[in-house]
């Protein structure tokens, strides 16, 4: 049976750049495209948009979502191996109803329009608690944060149509010589003035031909506009959708985020199918009565000298006893662990495994990451009390570093470790740290590490919510008017909640008529909604912590919990840019686990810890064989192996961890059951 095709948060272009030639200049660049990262308003991926950019010959692409940069990185990365430039800005959409281009020229515009959108998204204009998913900026707050990014304004569908804004223009002056400030309200034409007057970096009005019955007229009367108040006209198709055949999903998008049907969404819906891409061959046909227009657009994105690769190695610094480097300091704590680690004598192996793994960590400049994890476990075992129990597991279990820095608790002595699984050179793949808390006491660790490097400079990673399969035959099929017992039907033929497909196979199950072609029709963009992007959520505990202040690096929102907030990029984005995460994680097993070795300290005097639980336990097994093992230790998968020290009975094809010793004698009191 063949594979089911990639969905698109699974896509990505499986091309080696080193065989791609780099695309001749074109005469235009487009600026007003969203993704799907404009959430039910873009309707194609970042592989669809970058593909299609490439093959009409375009030499750069611009990339503007609303509010967000949350899909700049895919962007960026696809047109990287397409030797396309990626030019990243946002599109800023104000509460006066107002919608900018905004393109940053260099690192610390793209940082202010980062904060910019940060402030919108964690507290209201009256400094409130946002709620989750909003972003409400108004142009005060534009104004403030639009130094070195040039800003154009996409004039609104009517252009009589009314907005207030600041009277900045205004040479009203009070009794006190003071300017009198206010607001005005009026059409485009009345507020331009305004807008130039306080909006410094505002050097261009869009203009946008889609075939509209007015399109020559509108121009002109935009190019005037433009004219009359030091601007210059810029052209954009407003890209929705990478090709004409995509309108109908975007349709169906703009339906559901409307909260109604396609039949019943009347002027919601585009006229036509015009905002794809076309080629800057076509563009300059369609402009050709106003060339500036065209010349702007790759004006602007020529100016932008910023490229998401700069935003590598912002990795917090720390101050270290005696002056000492984080290499120095790294070095020094190690061989501290071995004191406690081996009292007996470093045996020759793990000594040479240190200098190896500590010569690499050096070399790779990540040793603050590794003081970093360790800071964090410090306090949870030593700051707090009673302490957290937590394990570091995962690939970092490979490593004699993490063992000596109390990290993990894999003796090296006693396992064949596979360090390059952890941190390889050739790979060039940041490592990979996950650290387990109790569940019940994870939250203490995420507001300590808020609280050490502040809301500014950490945030916990996102992660993107997809539509699945039973979720976008439920959303398409109530846009496009079916009944809720047909899409019922439909969506209990998918088999568990992450599947990768519907078609005419799972309506046939139904019983529901294969020849009638709204059903086929409904089928075919259910099959194009799968995998799309649906709305941010955050990460289970992955944060990023930098140097600098997070909100210059990535927008930052408030979580649904209270005193959390995360990050736009999800973990794959991280990884992308080489960015360093640290993995705070919850796990219920721990708790059980932290409450067995209490009891086995209270009632047996036996103290132990996850590093010297005994390894082998034949009474443990035979228990396992009987089915009678219920309070005593755990089976589990191979991805959580690494939780504890491996057991490896040849009859359990290594799937069994022993999480507590054999039973010295009943244990009075409850018994822990995991």
């Amino acid at each position: 049976m063949p594979d089911a095709p990639l969905t698109p948060d699974k896509r990505t272009l499986e091309i080696d750049p080193d065989l791609v030639e780099a695309p001749p200049r074109a005469p235009f660049v487009e600026l007003g495209l969203v993704s799907c990262f404009s959430f039910l308003r873009g309707a194609s991926d970042a592989v669809d948009l970058v593909m299609t950019a490439r093959a009409l010959g375009y030499d750069a692409i611009g990339i503007a979502d609303a509010n967000s940069f949350a899909g700049i990185v895919r962007v960026h990365t696809e047109s990287t191996t397409l030797k396309l430039r990626p030019v990243i800005g946002a599109r800023i959409e104000t509460v006066e109803g107002l919608t900018f281009l905004a393109y940053p020229k260099d690192r610390a515009a793209y940082g202010r329009l980062c904060q910019l959108i940060s402030a919108g998204r964690m507290s209201t204009l009256t400094g409130e608690w946002q709620e989750k998913g909003v972003c409400e900026i108004s142009l005060a707050m534009l104004a403030d944060h639009a130094e070195g990014v040039q800003l154009i304004l996409l004039p609104p569908e009517g252009l009589e149509a009314r907005f207030t804004v600041p009277d900045w223009a205004s040479n009203v002056v009070a009794l006190d010589d003071s300017e009198r400030r206010g607001a005005v309200t009026g059409a485009l034409a009345d507020i331009l003035p305004h807008l130039a007057s306080g909006l410094p970096s505002l050097k261009y009005l869009a203009a946008s031909y889609l075939y509209r019955s007015d399109d020559i007229a509108r121009i002109d009367r935009l190019d005037v506009l433009a004219r009359e108040n030091s601007l210059r006209l810029l052209a954009t198709n407003d890209v929705h959708y990478h090709a004409p055949e995509r309108r109908p999903l975007q349709d169906v998008m703009t339906a559901i985020a409307n909260k109604t049907t396609v039949a019943e969404a009347g002027h919601l819906l585009h006229p036509n199918a015009e905002r794809h891409l076309k080629s800057p061959q076509e563009m300059a046909r369609l402009f050709t009565r106003w060339p500036h227009a065209i010349s702007a657009a790759r004006d602007v994105a020529d100016a932008c000298d910023f490229s998401l690769d700069e935003l590598r190695y912002e990795y917090p610094e720390e101050i270290y006893p005696d002056s000492q480097s984080p290499q120095e300091y790294l070095t020094s704590e190690t061989w501290k662990g071995t004191q406690w680690r081996y009292p007996e004598g470093v045996p020759e192996a793990v000594r040479e495994t240190l200098q190896k793994e500590l010569a690499l960590i050096g070399k790779m400049e990540l040793a603050r990451y590794f003081l970093t994890i360790k800071d964090i476990v410090d306090f949870a075992r030593n700051e707090v009390s009673p302490p957290i129990l937590c394990q570091g597991r995962g690939s970092a279990a490979n490593s004699a570093v993490c063992y000596c820095l109390g990290i993990t608790s894999v003796d090296p002595a006693k396992h064949a470790l596979l360090f390059d699984r952890f941190i390889s050179e050739d790979r060039k793949e940041p490592p990979d740290i996950d650290v387990d808390f109790e569940h019940e006491r994870r939250e203490e660790v995420i507001q300590y590490l808020y609280s050490k490097y502040g809301r500014h400079r950490a945030g916990l990673t996102a992660t993107v919510i997809h539509y699945r399969p039973r979720m976008a035959i439920r959303e398409v099929g109530k846009a496009m008017g079916l009944s809720e017992d047909i899409t019922s039907s439909l969506a209990r033929t998918v088999w568990g909640g992450m599947g990768h497909e519907i078609n005419e196979k799972h309506a046939a199950e139904t019983g529901l008529d294969l020849s009638d072609p709204h059903l086929k029709r409904v089928l075919k963009l259910t099959e194009q909604m799968i995998g799309m992007p649906r709305h941010l959520s955050q990460h289970v505990g992955g944060f990023i912590l930098t140097q600098g202040a997070l909100t210059e690096t990535v927008p930052i929102g408030n979580g649904a919990m209270p005193d959390r907030s995360f990050i736009e990029w999800d973990k794959d984005d991280i990884d992308a840019l080489g960015i360093l995460k640290v993995d705070v994680l919850a796990l219920g097993m721990l708790t059980c686990i932290k409450k067995c070795l209490d009891m086995l300290e209270q009632h047996h005097n036996r103290a132990l810890t996850l590093a010297t639980v005994p390894r082998e336990d034949p009474e443990t097994y035979a228990m396992l064989r009987k089915g009678d093992s219920l309070g005593v230790f755990q089976v589990e998968s191979r991805a959580q192996m690494n939780m504890l020290p491996r057991l490896r009975p040849r009859e359990f094809y290594d799937l069994v961890i022993q999480v507590a010793i054999v039973r010295p004698g009943p244990i009075q009191g409850d018994m822990v059951h995991p």
